[in-house]
């Protein structure tokens, strides 16, 4: 056995992320999940493109949910910003719940590349969701109501 011990390293796993070595190139594959949306980032390193569904993030059409999917990159440097490239396939829920899905997938895939605790810290500091994700979902309606609470409204005459 070699005098190099394999888990010396100190790397930060992230949740949902699992890093892989396609010949020199590193390559992170991560998830992010918020309601019923999933999103899988795959983070290479690159000159900085982020893309959405093969859609490149510039022109994504909401601007709000296109804010909330660049948070974890615009807390970066923009040397670390600009050493990766990022597709995204997101699927599932509604736009919001999408963008927060893609959030995730990006910050905990940003954790797993890099393997910086200080990242880990910044992210866990600025928003603990970017990381650990948010269990709550919508009740199912129920048979013979209106929705998940709501009883039909009853008639005494």
């Amino acid at each position: 056995m070699s005098s190099v011990q394999q888990g010396s390293s100190q790397e930060v796993k992230a949740r949902g992320a699992y890093p892989l070595v396609a010949g020199q190139r590193k390559i992170v594959i991560s998830t992010g999940k918020r309601k019923t949306a999933v999103a899988r980032a795959v983070i290479r390193s690159g000159i900085g493109r982020v893309r959405i569904n093969g859609v490149p993030i510039e022109i994504w059409p909401i601007e709000m949910a296109r804010m909330k999917m660049l948070e974890p990159l615009l807390l970066l440097s923009e040397e670390l910003r600009n050493s990766i490239d990022i597709d995204v396939r997101v699927e599932g829920g509604g736009v919001m719940a999408q963008a927060d899905a893609v959030r995730m997938a990006i910050a905990r895939g940003i954790v797993a590349f890099f393997g910086s605790e200080d990242i880990k810290a910044l992210y866990k500091e600025y928003d603990r969701t970017m990381l650990a994700g948010d269990p709550r979902q919508t009740e199912p309606e129920k048979w013979l109501r209106y929705s998940a609470r709501r009883f039909r409204q009853k008639s005494y005459r």
